[in-house]
Formats: C-alpha cells, sequence, structure tokens
C-alpha cells in the first residue's frame, strides 16, 4: 500500500504552480498593446479561436471511395484520453469544420445557427461536449490565451476590480475611429487566412465606467485607461465563463431572463434605478457565454418566444437584456436537435426567419461496421470488465446487427444488404467498384438516419455482462438473445413492421456469425498464416502468368512451366468459381491487385474476402483429415484425438483471444455444425 507521502508527492506533481501563474497574469492597457503587437492572435474571434483550438491538433487525410476524407483528431478527444471520441463521421464532421473555417473568414455562417440534426444517440450533445471542452482547454495553453478586462478605482490599486461582466476584448475600449488604425497596423504584418477584427461596442456596465471616467477626465482618453487592468481570461464551463449552456424546461418556469440576464431588485434601492447597469445581473446564459460557446440543447423543443432571442444574436450579434439597450456579443451559437422536432420546425410557416438563420449538419449513426465496434469498445474493453469475460466477435457481432438496421435496401437485385455492408467496410466484391459504392450511398439518401441507437446495444450488453445466469463468459449468443428481448418493449420502436424487420436481420447476422466461427477454427487447424500467404502467392503467380500467358518458374525445379490448372481450380472451386466463370475471376483479381498498386498500396489477400475465405478452405481441405471435430459431440473421446483439440483450443486462446470456457463453446458448437454435414465443401 502506498504512504501518505507517496499520495501527496502523485498530487503535487500534477500541479503546475508556473501555469497557474501565467493564467492569472495582470496589467496596465499598455501592457496588453504590447502583447497585441507580439501575437495578433489574441484578438480572434469566437469562431476564429475555435476553428485554430480543431486544426491544432492536426489532421491525416485519406481516400474513401475515390472521394478525399479530412480527419479532424481533435475530434478522436486528446483532451480527455479518447473518452469521447467520435467514430465514423468524418464526413459530418468536415461539413461542421468547414462552417467554422467560413466564419472565421467572416463568409456568413458567423450570423448563423449551427443546428446539428440526427437521430437518437448519433454523437450530436457528443461533438457539442468536445467544442465546449476543447475550447476551454485551449484558452489555458499559450496559443489560445484570452485577455479581457476590469476597472479599477485607483489605477495603483487593483484590489478591488470590477470585472467586465462580459468578459470583453480590451480593444473594444479604443473608440471606433482609432479601433480602425489600429487593427489596419496589426492586419498588415498578419498572415493567416482571415482577418482579425475588433466589432461591437461595450457593454452596458462598462459603458457606465467608460463615460462616468470620460467625465472626470473631460474626455482625456489616456487617463481613462490607467484605471483599466487587463488580465488572461480562462473559458470555463463550471465558473461560467465564456461557456453557457440551454436546455428547456416547463414554459411557466423559465422565461427570456435566462438568456439576457435579469434586475437584482436587491440593489435597486442601492443605485435608485432600474436601469442603473450596476442593479443589473449579466449572468444570463448569452452574457455568460460571450467570447466563447454557447448550446442550445434539443433547441427547438424551446418555446417560440426564446427562438426570438435567438434571431437578433445570430444575425446582429446583439442581445437585448431587459431595460438597457441592445448589447453586442461574440460567440458560438451551436445546438443540436432529433428529427421529430426538425419535421416541426419545417412545416411552421412563423419560423421561417428561423429556418433562414440555421446551417443544418446530418449527424447519422455509423453505417460502418469497424466504426462501429469502436464505439463499444470504448466502454467494454476486457480491462474494464471485471469478473467476467467477453468472447471474441461479441461486439463485431452486435455491431453488425446495429449497421444492418441502418443501411438501406439495395436497389442491386444481385447485392444482399450483407454484402453492402461489407462494401462500406471496405470489402471487395466482384463486379463492384468505388464508383458503384458511391453510387450505392447516394441512391440511399437517409441511411443512417433511422435504425437502432447504440444507446440499446450498449443496455443489451450491459445486461449480459451483470445477468445471473453464472456464466463467467458472455459470448455473442447470450447478446443476441438480449437485443431481440428487449424489442419487444422498444420505447422508440412502435411498428410491428419495423420489429420483424430486425428479427429478420437478427437472423442474418446469426449466420454470419456461423461463418465466422467456422473459419476461425479451420484457421486454428490450419494454424498457419505463413502457410495461406504461401499459398496465396503462388496462386497469385499463376494467376499472372495465366492471364498474361506466361509461363511460371517452378519454386523448387527452377524451370518455366504452365500456369498450374489445378492448383487455381482447387481455390476456385471451394468459393463456387465455375470454369465458365473462371477466367474473369481471376482477371478481376489481377485488375483489383493493378488498382491497388496504383495507389501505393500493397496486395492483402485479407482485404479480399472471397479469396481469403477460399484460401482458408484449401489449406482446411488439405489438413482437416488429421483432427476429427465431429469427434467432440461423442462422449468418449481418444487420448490421440483429445490432444489434438486441446491443441486447436490452445490457439484460439493464444491466436483469437478465447478463454478456456467460450473456446470449448465454439468447439463443441462448430463440431456440431460439422456432425449436422452443415460444411460447404
Amino acid at each position: 500500500m502506498p504512504n501518505k507521502d507517496a499520495l501527496l508527492s502523485a498530487v503535487t506533481r500534477g500541479i503546475a504552480k508556473e501555469s497557474f501563474q501565467e493564467l492569472q497574469w495582470e496589467g496596465t492597457f499598455k501592457d496588453y498593446l504590447g502583447i497585441v503587437s507580439e501575437n495578433p492572435l489574441v484578438l480572434r474571434n469566437a469562431f476564429q479561436r475555435a476553428y485554430d483550438m480543431i486544426l491544432s491538433y492536426g489532421t491525416e487525410e485519406y481516400s474513401e471511395f475515390k472521394e478525399k476524407i479530412v480527419h479532424y483528431r481533435f475530434f478522436d478527444d486528446p483532451v480527455s484520453g479518447g473518452e469521447d471520441g467520435v467514430f465514423g463521421l468524418d464526413r459530418p464532421l468536415m461539413k461542421l469544420v468547414n462552417v467554422f473555417k467560413s466564419a472565421a473568414m467572416g463568409y456568413g455562417t458567423e450570423r448563423r445557427i449551427i443546428l446539428l440534426h440526427g437521430p437518437v444517440g448519433s454523437a450530436k450533445s457528443t461533438i457539442v461536449r468536445l467544442l465546449k471542452r476543447g475550447v476551454e482547454q485551449y484558452s489555458r495553453r499559450k496559443e489560445g490565451a484570452v485577455y479581457t478586462f476590469g476597472w479599477v478605482e485607483h489605477p495603483d490599486d487593483a484590489r478591488n476590480m470590477v470585472v467586465c461582466p462580459m468578459h470583453e476584448e480590451p480593444l473594444r475600449l479604443v473608440p471606433p475611429e482609432a479601433r480602425q488604425a489600429l487593427l489596419a497596423e496589426v492586419n498588415k504584418d498578419f498572415r493567416a487566412s482571415y482577418t482579425l477584427k475588433v466589432e461591437g461596442n461595450l457593454c452596458p456596465s462598462c459603458r457606465k465606467n467608460y463615460m462616468d471616467f470620460m467625465v472626470r477626465y473631460r474626455g482625456d482618453w489616456g487617463k481613462v485607461v490607467d484605471h483599466v487592468r487587463v488580465r488572461r481570461l480562462v473559458l470555463s464551463e463550471k465558473d461560467r465563463i465564456g461557456i453557457g449552456t440551454f436546455q428547456p424546461k416547463d414554459e411557466k418556469n423559465q422565461d427570456s431572463t435566462e438568456l439576457t440576464g435579469d434586475i437584482n431588485y436587491r440593489k435597486i434601492a442601492e443605485y435608485g434605478s432600474d436601469s442603473d447597469p450596476r442593479a443589473f445581473n449579466f449572468d444570463g446564459e448569452f452574457n455568460v457565454a460571450n467570447r466563447g460557446i454557447i448550446e442550445f440543447i434539443e433547441v427547438l423543443k424551446l418555446d417560440v418566444a426564446f427562438l426570438y432571442d435567438l434571431l437578433g444574436a445570430t444575425q446582429e450579434h446583439v442581445i437585448k437584456p431587459k431595460k438597457f439597450a441592445q448589447t453586442d456579443i461574440d460567440e458560438v451559437i451551436i445546438g443540436h436537435t432529433n428529427e421529430p422536432e426538425y419535421k416541426r420546425l419545417q412545416s411552421n410557416e412563423l419560423m421561417e426567419a428561423f429556418r433562414d438563420r440555421t446551417v443544418k449538419i446530418d449527424v447519422p449513426y455509423i453505417t460502418k461496421l469497424a466504426d462501429e465496434v469502436k464505439v463499444y469498445l470504448k466502454d467494454y474493453m476486457q480491462d474494464k470488465i471485471r469478473g467476467k469475460h467477453l468472447a471474441p466477435h461479441t461486439l463485431q457481432i452486435a455491431s453488425m446487427w446495429a449497421v444492418l438496421t441502418r443501411l438501406a435496401d439495395p436497389k442491386k437485385a444481385q447485392l444482399t444488404l450483407v454484402q453492402k455492408m461489407k462494401l462500406y467496410d471496405g470489402k471487395t466484391l466482384p463486379g463492384f467498384t468505388e464508383d458503384n459504392i458511391r453510387e450505392l450511398k447516394e441512391e440511399a439518401e437517409r441511411e443512417g438516419m433511422e435504425g437502432i441507437s447504440p444507446r440499446y446495444i450498449q443496455d443489451k450488453i450491459s445486461n449480459a455482462l451483470v445477468s445471473d445466469e453464472g456464466e463467467r463468459c458472455v459470448n455473442p449468443f447470450m447478446v443476441m438473445n438480449e437485443l431481440e428481448g428487449g424489442l419487444a418493449h422498444h420505447s422508440l420502436i412502435t411498428s410491428e413492421e419495423d420489429k420483424k424487420r430486425f428479427k429478420e436481420l437478427l437472423s442474418t447476422v446469426k449466420d454470419e456469425y456461423e461463418d465466422m466461427v467456422k473459419n476461425e477454427v479451420q484457421r486454428a487447424i490450419c494454424a498457419d498464416e505463413e502457410a495461406i500467404s504461401r499459398l496465396c502467392s503462388n496462386y497469385i503467380d499463376n494467376v499472372k502468368a495465366y492471364t498474361q500467358k506466361e509461363r511460371v518458374k517452378n519454386r523448387y525445379t527452377g524451370q518455366d512451366e504452365e500456369a498450374d490448372e489445378r492448383l487455381m481450380r482447387s481455390i476456385e472451386e471451394k468459393i463456387d468459381i465455375s470454369e465458365s466463370r473462371k477466367d474473369d475471376f481471376r482477371r478481376e483479381v489481377m485488375n483489383y491487385i493493378g488498382a491497388l498498386s496504383l495507389e501505393g498500396k500493397k496486395f492483402d489477400y485479407r482485404s479480399n474476402e472471397r479469396l481469403q475465405k477460399a484460401l482458408e478452405l484449401k489449406l482446411f481441405e488439405d489438413q482437416k483429415d488429421s483432427i476429427k471435430l465431429t469427434s467432440l459431440v461423442m462422449t468418449v473421446v481418444d487420448k490421440e484425438t483429445q490432444a489434438k483439440i486441446d491443441v486447436v483450443k490452445g490457439r484460439m486462446i493464444k491466436n483469437y483471444g478465447y478463454c478456456d470456457t467460450c473456446a470449448t463453446d465454439v468447439l463443441n458448437f462448430v463440431a456440431s455444425i460439422f456432425a449436422r454435414g452443415d460444411v460447404k465443401n
């Protein structure tokens, strides 16, 4: 056990005293002009800062279905170690970042509400949470520094500072005509894709202080700013600084003052008027979110009166506190909503102005299997599960069913829904090019906007893990039973037709699982990836010689020989390639290898599902006589056979992540299939 000194040392190591002092910086207005001169980026507006924050974590470019995709690493959640990482949404996230880019450049989207729209559980609120946390953390970094100011009665005494309640940019203290000249000087040598601007006027509170000092010094601006202390601003949702969140409540318990602030009635007696800024609390969500981000949770569930407040806040960047003139704000306004509310908005003619000020970004469910698996791996990594083992393929099978419920049935008669899912996942099928896959996506415009939510999958996996059945290992069948059993009580699925379709898809997934484990057991029996690679290399050499009408060199004799037709057919027959189709199949394989070569990629037999299956079946066929799996279902097994079975089980535990329990279960399951003669020769 660690002693108390070790624990205290661990705590103090994580606290950076220098960093804290840096974040508490204070100085004069003249000191701040020196900071602006050295680092003009401190003048960025909220959109520019958010855009730079996203880019600061870097990007990756890749090509998918002949389309260039940019992956923004920020959405992997490096701030919190991947806790809220978003997967499979690179396309909608590209659109979102482009909105920020356009807004940063002042092209118009800075005067819009960003509306994330999609089905429940599609990561809309997670994306907003990432943005809020990212902007918050960025303000603590040197390159993301933000500054605000306060007022002091005596220039040499900063102890009783009255801080700007809206944390405004200090350069708003500069009169507009002089401000333009200052900004022109700043932008002259500024190298960025956008122009730095400081727009708007002081908030009512600072305006009163400013005018009081101007009267005292008879318009001597230089003496007025002697009463200004500039300080570093750290955005914080918990402290309600620069990050605001607004959530719909009961109409009787909510009014617009929650957005724009309210009168402090206790101070009216002190200051004599309810229109004195000192008798007003500038603590509405719009006020506190100035310089940062405000999130509207389920924005379209708000009362119409609140939506009207949003119109001025977005288009003119102003809000109207009670008893005061319009007040300028600088913040990103982002909301999220589900489809029923958005449809209601579309049908409401009175809300045309709101729709016109909205940039809608669809955030669909994930439709790529590999990305859906990553969602559940975050919560169900083996090291996070206590007392139970999660059998291989459990998460994959649950993910497969979830993805299938979200896909539209393909219009091409020769393509099944499972095949379509595999094409989306990067697998290849004969006769389908990347252009064909793009066509599949384009013809299904609403794909991903309906189907099963990841939350439902998580709930059922959790049920299986805490079940009292006494099983030490949770396997795919247990989870599938939970998924099927929950459909009858699913609150969002009211259509009997949908329930029937989802159950049928579960049967499809079970068939896929059978194929998976049969192939896995076959590989465990073959047990030699190198042998499959050698067989593949031999096959490719012969196919190349055959298609190009060349001879192939025998690796053992060194002699040039005709392509080995017997070898090629023994592999192709495993996946039902007929004699009349063999030439087409061989050309498809060579064309695929050629296309990969042009893109600078290396061929791997695993990327071609049919070829991989053929190679594994061929190798299994050559070795299956060394072990009789069907003997597993017998009550008595001889020692020699049992020893071979134990070797196979050991390989499954070592190579595929099984435990002793689930390895035994899978071998028995596959043995029962073999015993029924359910094997494709």
